[in-house]
């Protein structure tokens, strides 16, 4: 593993309004002012209503903004979608693309995630691109193959020089939300390896620094062992890091892992 950042971020998915956000963020910078984001950073995905109002009041220094999807256009009939251009005027840093909700609620393919992924990467945003498994295709012993598909997909076109401003989440679907079942480490380990291996397949030894993340049902209980996952360079938490001092109280739970293994 040779990214040298460890990564915390949270999508409030379609929770919180712009004063529950603006509150949120500003908790979370207090909390946290004290780490050196040299070697941590810090980023928090809400809707789209709270954007421009949580950059105006965010400190930038501490917090990366990003947005929960982008359509592929700068403009046009697509009603409904958030262009790249919407998203750089209210202070984006980065764009999710192919959350399993999107996937799998709302069906996006992965020729739809490789079109936005690439649209981000030309207006200059960091861009997040999350895949993971069902439970069927982990059931079928098909997660490997699904995992390295959505890499390749998702990423056709990409050139190597851009692979700065990729992050990999990885979630199994079958792991996420209220009814999602907790991932046995060894599981997650052996998965962030795949990815990893996938990564350079990719892009060469620029893979070797993508930053990959685990998310799904991460908790206070569990975020210490995956932490210490082999390919794993940090945590991406839902509902559990809705509450400012939560996220918190995991965060220095996390910390305490990695100044071991650093």
């Amino acid at each position: 593993m040779s990214c040298k950042k460890w990564y915390m971020g949270t999508n409030t998915k379609m929770y919180k309004t712009i004063a529950q956000t603006n509150q949120f963020i500003g908790r979370l910078s207090e909390l946290t002012a004290d780490i050196d984001r040299s070697g941590w950073e810090l980023f928090v995905i809400p809707s789209f209503t709270t954007l421009d109002s949580a950059n105006q009041h965010r400190d930038k220094n501490l917090v990366k903004l990003g947005a929960q999807n982008m359509g592929w256009e700068e403009q046009g009939q697509f009603t409904g979608e958030i262009s790249p251009l919407m998203l750089q005027e209210v202070g984006c840093d980065l764009v999710m693309i192919g959350h399993s909700e999107r996937r799998h609620v709302f069906m996006e393919t992965d020729e739809m995630e490789n079109r936005k992924v690439r649209c981000g990467l030309e207006h200059g945003f960091t861009v997040l691109l999350c895949i993971g498994e069902t439970e069927a295709e982990k059931e079928a012993g098909q997660s490997d193959e699904v995992l390295n598909r959505q890499i390749e997909a998702g990423f056709a076109g990409v050139a190597q020089e851009n692979a700065d401003r990729i992050w990999v989440a990885y979630e199994p679907v079958w792991a996420i939300g209220v009814n999602g079942k907790p991932v046995e480490i060894d599981y997650a380990d052996r998965k962030l390896t795949v990815i990893r291996e996938s990564l350079v397949k990719r892009f060469g030894p620029q893979g070797e620094d993508v930053p990959i993340f685990y998310g799904g049902s991460v908790n206070a209980e569990n975020a210490e062992p995956l932490a210490s996952c082999k390919d794993i360079n940090g945590l991406f938490i839902g509902r559990s890091a809705w509450d400012a001092d939560r996220f918190f109280a995991i965060i220095r739970k996390v910390q305490a892992v990695r100044q071991k293994i650093n």
